[in-house]
């Protein structure tokens, strides 16, 4: 980021809660999933939007956003969510980049792309562990930041004992759509790997 807002001569301004997915997980008495993620409202965009309405003026301000145009069909959400500030999403326009592309030509200007990206993660979203990425995503996350793994398997293992049966992942077998906890898929992991 440091390096991008450097080349356009802009001094990055850094908006935070405070809090981590996990607390606003517990504090919210639900754990994020991939079909529902309160961490992205309340760590994302309230505080982006608590820092815009106390020093933008909507009539000189234009919101980037950085879905690209596989994502946009959420651009009318987007555009009616940021009102009264003007969203573009330069992504979303011709001509129509790959993400390879895109991060191509990032490297071509300069910018180095976030690491994620090398290491096989499809985003940058909270160092690799995003409770919206599938089973691939989180395999992943056990293979290249196991610290990372256990750390989210640990903390979804305390919101499991206050919550019940519920688990950021899910699997459906026989028809039957059940969660799937971080603990059981690391386990199946590590048996397949062993046979």
């Amino acid at each position: 980021m440091h390096d991008s807002t450097a080349r356009i001569g802009v001094d990055p301004t850094l908006v935070a809660d405070g809090r981590t997915p996990f607390e606003v997980f517990h504090d919210q008495r639900f754990l994020g999933n991939s079909r529902l993620a309160p961490c992205s409202a309340i760590l994302k965009q309230r505080p982006a939007r608590a820092w815009l309405t106390a020093h933008t003026d909507p009539a000189d301000t234009m919101l980037y956003v950085g879905i690209d145009w596989s994502e946009a069909r959420r651009t009318p959400a987007i555009v009616n969510g940021w009102s009264p500030w003007p969203v573009r999403f330069p992504m979303c326009e011709p001509p129509h980049l790959s993400k390879q592309d895109m991060l191509d030509a990032a490297r071509a200007a300069g910018l180095t792309p976030p690491r994620l990206y090398e290491l096989g993660f499809s985003h940058n979203n909270c160092g690799g562990v995003c409770v919206r990425g599938g089973q691939k995503h989180w395999l992943n996350l056990l293979n290249v930041f196991p610290d990372r793994y256990a750390e989210a398997e640990r903390r979804e293992l305390e919101l499991r004992a206050e919550l019940g049966d519920v688990a950021i992942l899910r699997e459906r077998r026989g028809g039957v759509t059940r969660p799937l906890a971080l603990t059981e898929l690391r386990r199946r992991h590590e048996a397949a790997a062993i046979s």
